[in-house]
């Protein structure tokens, strides 16, 4: 991906204007790791930019920014730029400028200041380079400042302190406690999306850690105390029970809800197993303390998976009750269902009719 990045400043340049990568993926690439997360910076503006690229898209929520997907690779490209005025600690108002030290200057922290030019020369005007060898987390100006501009930007330097497990500087400490308070004026999307990333590490308790010790808990309406680790964020979320607020889709809630249920019946049997899915079991294992690979191996040896999976047709049943169908029919499913996992019944086609004969006809 590096020389496809590189092709695409080739292409800005050619036409006469400056551009380098910058961020995140120049942090990556100084610490040896990959990154797919491609951003330039140029003094060329949006409309140089669709002249310059015939599939720029102009995103709707990015002021001064066009995407471009060059080779399967998702660019982002902004504009030189100084952001005037905010609307919900988001910059609606900005000025386009010529020179690229003021506009990285308005970035968030120095080890997300590294640039990278067309040769692949890496330019450093904040000592990034410094702080990523001292393993720390620095705010690029004023922390105090950074922070009550865009408070997300909290759960931005704890993100990067958990995923590279860095240490934060002093005054970026001492500005989240200042301004932590101002993490409620945040949507919880935006918050879900930082929180994620802390859950998702495997660096995870670190990240939860930090949370506690700085407070910052009550600001996210999350309680952090008593949480099990599991390799699923959603078994982190299913703790915290903040679905009523964080924004989840349907699926998502009914996993969550599937997830409490099953922790708060304290064990993890067969019919569990099979009603709610090995997916599920596992993270539900993982809270509860039992060995996953016990529900693994509980879910392998299940005699049926699914109803489809039970030796007997709606039609048969029909046929041996002579009834016409209803809800009775999916109750009897159930019980067949319960039997069978259970190992009461035998999941044979004649077993089954002599058993419903018995006490259904």
């Amino acid at each position: 991906m590096h020389y496809k990045a590189l092709e695409m400043l080739s292409k800005i340049e050619k036409i006469g204007f400056k551009a380098y990568i910058v961020g995140g993926y120049v942090r990556d690439y100084c610490l040896g790791n990959k990154s797919l997360d491609v951003d330039i910076c140029t003094d060329a503006t949006p409309k140089d930019l669709i002249k310059i690229f015939k599939n720029a898209i102009l995103p709707k929520d990015v002021y001064g920014a066009v995407t471009v997907k060059y080779k399967n690779i998702r660019f982002e490209i902004t504009t030189f730029r100084k952001e005037l005025e905010y609307k919900d600690r988001k910059p609606i108002k900005i000025e386009y400028i010529g020179d690229l030290y003021s506009d990285i200057s308005r970035r968030d922290f120095t080890i997300n200041s590294l640039c990278m030019d067309l040769n692949g020369n890496i330019i450093d005007l904040f000592d990034g380079r410094k702080d990523i060898d001292n393993k720390i987390i620095k705010s690029l100006g004023d922390a105090n400042n950074k922070f009550y501009e865009d408070p997300l930007r909290i759960l931005r330097a704890i993100r990067f302190a958990t995923t590279l497990n860095f240490d934060l500087d002093k005054e970026v400490i001492d500005a989240i406690k200042t301004n932590s308070i101002y993490l409620r004026k945040i949507s919880y999307d935006r918050k879900k999306m930082e929180l994620n990333k802390i859950f998702a590490s495997s660096n995870i308790r670190y990240g939860i850690k930090l949370l506690k010790d700085l407070g910052i808990s009550k600001y996210l309406d999350i309680d952090l105390n008593d949480i099990k680790y599991t390799t699923d964020t959603l078994g982190i979320w299913a703790q915290l029970k903040a679905s009523s607020k964080y924004p989840f889709n349907r699926i998502e809630k009914n996993m969550i809800d599937n997830i409490l249920k099953m922790v708060e019946n304290k064990t993890i049997g067969k019919y569990d197993i099979y009603k709610y899915g090995l997916y599920i079991s596992s993270i539900a294992a993982e809270i509860l303390g039992i060995n996953k690979q016990v529900i693994v191996k509980l879910e392998r040896n299940l005699p049926i998976h699914s109803k489809k999976d039970i030796n007997i047709t709606a039609k048969e049943i029909l046929n041996i009750i002579n009834k016409e169908p209803g809800i009775w029919i999916t109750k009897l499913y159930e019980d067949l269902e319960n039997k069978i996992i259970s190992g009461r019944l035998k999941n044979e086609n004649s077993k089954i009719i002599d058993y419903i004969i018995r006490n259904y006809v």
